[in-house]
């Protein structure tokens, strides 16, 4: 059955409302002027516009530039079918900082809109967490060698850090930033939040940051404060002085003492009840002088007779001061955390197939290339998903549904499909 024209104009008018808003004439050409047969932003374009419309690989790309409505081709500036080489060979010459300005961009247009205002809490809220992927190549740059014992093949891990704004409903990427090859999580966390406090220097975009215990440490916490920011960040036995002092201060704290809870009907006839109980006695605790709140996050699940089948405690420490917040916001920011997963990654590897098909497997540096753009066609969705959408009904729409109105909207468009839409610029055509 053929799409309906109102909703391939709604698809259409996301294109041309948000891909001016990416700066992509702005990245960078690695390539020398001569022999350049295509600009660099078409290049850039045509790939951003594969992933929206859920293409699963390169060739994948090169096939949608031959489908593609040709009043739609000749609007974005793609004058003929771009084969999939020619974009492998660009994004593997690019340098991946070159295209963290495009994810900047969109994030500093959603801000302006007013798209990015925090949901329930006070101000906003950037989770951090690391990501993983796995390539059967390595460079010992962007790829860390993973030894997978004698006679096996070669595998190089990607690592990047993933810095989501869970405090907005639409939970956009605002930034990934590549772990070296010689380094991990703890140790790249200072260089990594320094970089994106720059990337968003001027705009009041987030005030807390919080991070699972993979980069719990003083050290870590006091460049959040040096910046002008707060923390909160999971507290395991990897910090034994600081874990030991909290389970003797709130491990043993009856139901009753619980500061808020929460119950939340799963797939299933289970509950899970979580309840988020607090203390200040800790402040200034030790080396940590920068302390101010510890939280223990205590999660039951019941099924269908009351039966507890989960139990599950979880600590955090944090710089922000108890009153800040209430205590349903300590806990809904608790669990916004995994907003980093739950959504964005989650996403990454279900809808768009990320760790299954990274689409370049033998350049590590062509692949962050791609998952940077990867990040950057997210956030077109999950902007237009979360925040463009009015109805609740319409916000959920899963994903795959999103990416295949975007596809049958760009091979089918016509010119009155495009004369509904305001004109937006677009750079120049090759």
């Amino acid at each position: 059955m053929a799409q309906e024209a109102r909703l391939t104009r709604r698809m259409l008018g996301v294109l041309m409302a948000r891909l001016p808003e990416t700066r992509l004439d702005q990245v960078k050409d690695p390539r020398s002027v001569r022999g350049r047969r295509w600009r660099l932003e078409v290049l850039l374009r045509v790939v951003l516009v594969g992933l929206v419309a859920g293409c699963k690989s390169l060739a994948q790309v090169e096939a949608l530039t031959a489908e593609m409505s040709l009043v739609l081709r000749k609007k974005l500036g793609i004058a003929r079918r771009v084969a999939d080489t020619t974009m492998r060979d660009v994004l593997c010459a690019l340098d991946p900082e070159e295209l963290r300005g495009p994810l900047h961009a969109v994030v500093r247009a959603a801000h302006r809109r007013k798209a990015l205002e925090p949901e329930v809490l006070p101000f906003g809220v950037v989770a951090m967490d690391g990501k993983g992927t796995a390539l059967p190549s390595c460079d010992d740059v962007y790829a860390q060698r993973q030894s997978q014992g004698e006679g096996k093949p070669l595998v190089g891990v990607v690592r990047t850090t993933t810095c989501t704004l869970i405090s907005s409903r639409a939970k956009p990427c605002i930034d990934t930033l590549p772990i070296p090859a010689a380094t991990n999580e703890m140790g790249r966390f200072g260089v990594n939040l320094r970089s994106l406090v720059d990337a968003y220097r001027g705009i009041d975009l987030f005030r807390l940051v919080s991070y699972d215990a993979g980069a719990c440490s003083e050290h870590n916490s006091r460049i959040v404060r040096e910046l002008g920011l707060h923390y909160l960040f999971g507290l395991k036995g990897t910090q034994p002085t600081l874990f030991a002092e909290a389970q003797r201060l709130l491990a043993s704290l009856p139901p009753q003492a619980a500061a808020a809870s929460t119950e939340d009907v799963i797939g299933g006839p289970l509950t899970v009840v979580r309840s988020v109980y607090l203390t200040e006695q800790m402040a200034g605790f030790g080396d940590w002088t920068h302390l101010r709140t510890v939280l223990r996050i205590e999660s039951e699940t019941f099924d269908a007779h009351g039966r507890r089948t989960a139990h599950e405690n979880r600590y955090f420490v944090s710089s922000l001061p108890a009153s800040r917040l209430t205590a349903a916001q300590w806990l809904l920011v608790a669990r916004h955390h995994w907003g980093v997963e739950n959504n964005c990654h989650h996403t990454l590897d279900t809808a768009f197939k990320e760790d299954d098909r990274p689409w370049i497997e033998s350049d590590p540096r062509g692949m962050v290339c791609v998952a940077l753009l990867r990040r950057l066609a997210y956030n077109l969705l999950t902007l237009f998903r979360s925040i463009t959408q009015r109805s609740d009904e319409r916000r959920a729409t899963p994903w795959l549904d999103l990416l295949r109105w975007l596809y049958n909207a760009i091979i089918s468009a016509t010119d009155a499909d495009l004369a509904e839409l305001r004109p937006r610029p677009l750079a120049r055509a090759p």
